[in-house]
Order: structure tokens, then sequence, then C-alpha cells
């Protein structure tokens, strides 16, 4: 009796589960992350070609970056200290750059 139920029981979540429409679902993407800055520095490289450079993230690495995408001292770029700055990044040369 109890196999029955749990039949039933699975059988009707699955069939719910088809129901609904999962297009909506947005995946964010993770930004600040040591894969995401692995991903900047891949694309636009701050250290000197023999190892030195920048510690990833820290806020030497993020001004160099800035000085790479030539946007130093641009008033429409967050502070280097928040998360928006990474948003700002990721948004208008990341993935820019991974749709070309």
């Amino acid at each position: 009796m109890n196999y029955l139920k749990v039949t039933i029981i699975g059988g009707v979540a699955l069939l719910m589960a088809g129901c609904f429409d999962n297009k909506e679902a947005v995946v964010e993407h993770n930004r600040c992350t040591t894969v995401w800055y692995e991903q900047v520095e891949s694309q636009y490289p701050t250290g000197d070609g023999q190892g030195h450079g920048p510690d990833l993230g820290s806020e030497e690495w993020r001004s160099v970056v800035e000085f790479k995408l030539g946007i130093r001292d641009d008033d429409n770029v967050p502070a280097t200290s928040s998360e928006e700055w990474c948003t700002y990044i990721d948004e208008r040369y990341i993935q820019a750059q991974d749709n070309s």
C-alpha cells in the first residue's frame, strides 16, 4: 500500500513539474569570485609576463584592469572596492568580449 502511495505521489509531482514554464528562470552570473577574476585576468592580463603582478581581486589588481581597459579616472565606473565594480566590468567588457 505504501509503495502505491509513493508511486502515485511521485507521478503527480512529475506531472506538475512539467506544467511550469521554466523559460523565465534567470541564471545569475557570478561576479567578484576567484573564477571571475581568473576569467578577467585571462582576457586582460595584469602581470609582467614573468609571473609578477598584483593579487587577483585586490584593489591594485582592479586598478590595473581599469588601466588596461582605458577607464581609470572615469567617473562612470563604480568604486573598485564595490561589488558594482565587478558588475560594471563584467557587463561592458567580459560578457561583451565573450559574445563577439
